[in-house]
C-alpha cells in the first residue's frame, strides 16, 4: 500500500490520505489486520472510501469498503491517542501490511 503524503492533524481530529498498492485490494488478510491494529487503540478510527465511511475497528465494515489497487482512503482517528493510531494504520498501508 503506498501511502499519500497529505496529513491533516485538526485538534483532536486526525486524518491521513492512503492508496491500497496490494495488487488484490482490501481484501480479507488485509482488512481484518487493520481491524485488530485498529482495536489495540482507544480512538475512534473511520476509514473512508468514496462516500462510504465505516469502523476500522471492524473487519466486516472495512471489507464493505470493496476498496481496490490503487483506491484512495481516508483514515479518521479522534480521541486522546488519535495520532498515534492514524500514524500506525498509515504505517500499515505503506507496508502492505507486511510484518
Amino acid at each position: 500500500m503506498m501511502v499519500d503524503d497529505q496529513t491533516a492533524d485538526d485538534g483532536n481530529l486526525v486524518t491521513r490520505q492512503v492508496v491500497v498498492a496490494n495488487e488484490n485490494g482490501l481484501h480479507a488478510r488485509p482488512a481484518g489486520k487493520l481491524a485488530q491494529h485498529a482495536q489495540s487503540f482507544e480512538a475512534n478510527i473511520h476509514i473512508v472510501h468514496e462516500d462510504h465511511e465505516v469502523d476500522a475497528k471492524s473487519i466486516l465494515d472495512v471489507l464493505t469498503l470493496a476498496a481496490g489497487p490503487g483506491d484512495r482512503l481516508m483514515i479518521r482517528a479522534s480521541g486522546s491517542d488519535a495520532a498515534a493510531a492514524a500514524d500506525s494504520l498509515e504505517a500499515l498501508f505503506k507496508n502492505k501490511f507486511n510484518g
